[in-house]
């Protein structure tokens, strides 16, 4: 009974943990009213929604999920100093835009979200196109010698981990 309360009141616990969170990032500065209306919106916003989630997202290893969150904060600092040094001091005859094809391995429409998501919060990269089957993202790059070379990072460094974490 009580486990049934918990679970209409908190149908994604995760949502609400993300969006409490989220909140908190937003605000100004750190008060107990901005996390008392985190709480709100963490409670609200996922109850008023579950209905349009009639399946709960699977999240199989959560704790996996930080070390991918700096790893992705890390690339997005370094990609912002790369794009920069590429923008001012290259000339644009030498600068090798790409489309990159990426053949992926995932399958749960989570995981694809957040790996396009994560190529495109990623200086210097945007996903342009999920396939039909969504067994390929087109991902275009703005300077890429090498475009497999920049698959095969994408699929190392971002699509191996989300699988862990989601599949």
């Amino acid at each position: 009974m009580a486990a049934r309360f918990m679970q209409r009141l908190f149908p994604h616990p995760l949502l609400s943990v993300a969006l409490v969170i989220i909140w908190q990032l937003l605000a100004n500065e750190p008060s107990i009213n901005s996390l008392v209306f985190g709480i709100i919106l963490g409670v609200l916003l996922p109850f008023a929604t579950a209905a349009y989630w009639p399946n709960r997202p699977q999240v199989t290893r959560p704790w996996r999920l930080i070390p991918y969150g700096l790893i992705v904060a890390w690339d997005i600092i370094t990609a912002n100093v790369t794009v920069a040094l590429i923008v001012l001091f290259k000339p644009n005859r030498n600068i090798r835009s790409a489309w990159v094809n990426i053949p992926l391995d995932i399958r749960t429409p989570e995981a694809i979200t957040a790996l396009a998501g994560t190529i495109t919060l990623t200086p210097g990269t945007v996903s342009v196109d999920l396939s039909d089957e969504g067994h390929a993202l087109l991902v275009h790059a703005l300077h890429a010698e090498d475009p497999e070379k920049v698959a095969r990072k994408i699929k190392s460094r971002y699509e191996r981990r989300l699988k862990e974490i989601f599949e």
